[in-house]
């Protein structure tokens, strides 16, 4: 693991009191990542691309939102380890590409895609995985007409200057636009240079990928190959059945058994229809979710290696 200090830390300035309303500053077609609560809370990729992490609380749980550009690495943690609830920041470095978050009682760093402290006191202790989705914002809004969005904060971020130091964000822009688009990945592709070596031709290095850690086994789902397969794989991880939609994003469930197919568009299961999104089926019932990473493909094989891929 290649670890190197990029910025200051706190020069991309997390959101520790986070503000929500119904109103959204973005477009529909902008995502989020969604959860569960009362109200549901959405937030918005356009706002994390400048803060990367939110500590957060939903029903009582403290949580922490977080979000690597460079790696598209979407994953919401439990804040508390071991009795004592932290507060996450970012801390400037990168582990691989990917964010290196600090915990402000402890100082201890932390790998953001693998939830993993790799130095300081708490060094070997991994943060638990909470449910979340990545979804549109327009899907979001239409399936909970009560939810809530994350609204913008006055901090100023460097992920909004042209030099290392931090500027007033505009949250219309979009500084990882070009980034997505480009072949390279990583931070030295996204500075426009030729980004690291990929030395596989089955798999796009950038394709999205949602990984699943069960029982000690680790399993990750690039979107593409379950969508060649139907949009809908049923598989086992560590001794949890599941099942992966995969549609615009990567959904995953627990199973409880059922077959799934696709048929015209529908995704079916004991004799009725499912959603992809939710795991809601047209009868009433509805699938558990599974605790899983959104994240590009470079940065899953960094974390697990080259064969913890779904095939």
């Amino acid at each position: 693991m290649q670890v190197r200090q990029v910025l200051e830390p706190d020069a991309i300035p997390s959101i520790d009191d986070p503000t929500f309303d119904t109103a959204y500053v973005g477009d529909p077609d902008d995502r989020v990542l969604a959860l569960d609560g009362d109200p549901p809370r959405a937030y918005p990729f356009r706002i994390l691309d400048f803060h990367e992490i939110v500590n957060d609380s939903i029903r009582g749980d403290p949580l922490t939102v977080t979000w690597c550009p460079l790696c598209a690495s979407a994953v919401v943690y439990e804040r508390r380890v071991d009795g004592r609830e932290l507060t996450f920041g970012v801390s400037g470095k990168l582990a691989d590409d990917d964010l290196v978050m600090y915990d402000r009682e402890t100082g201890s760093e932390w790998k953001q895609s693998a939830g993993e402290c790799i130095a300081g006191p708490l060094a070997g202790t991994a943060l638990s995985v909470h449910p979340a989705r990545v979804l549109r914002w327009a899907a979001f809004a239409d399936a909970h007409p009560d939810g809530v969005v994350l609204q913008p904060p006055d901090l100023p971020s460097e992920a909004a200057s042209d030099t290392d130091e931090p500027a007033p964000v505009a949250y219309d822009e979009e500084p990882y636009h070009e980034y997505f688009e480009r072949e390279g990945f990583g931070l030295d592709a996204h500075r426009g240079g030729e980004g690291r070596a990929w030395n596989r031709t089955d798999l796009d290095p950038k394709a999205v990928v949602l990984g699943i850690e069960r029982g000690g086994d680790a399993v990750g789902y690039p979107a593409p190959r379950v969508r060649a397969a139907g949009g809908v794989v049923t598989d086992t991880v560590g001794d949890t059945p599941v099942v992966v939609f995969a549609t615009a994003e990567p959904h995953a469930f627990e199973n409880p058994g059922h077959e799934f197919e696709c048929v015209d568009g529908e995704f079916r299961a004991d004799g009725t229809v499912w959603e992809p999104v939710t795991g809601e089926s047209a009868d009433g019932r509805s699938l558990d979710p599974v605790p899983a990473r959104r994240l590009f493909a470079f940065t899953w094989q960094d974390d697990h290696g080259p064969d913890a891929f779904y095939r």
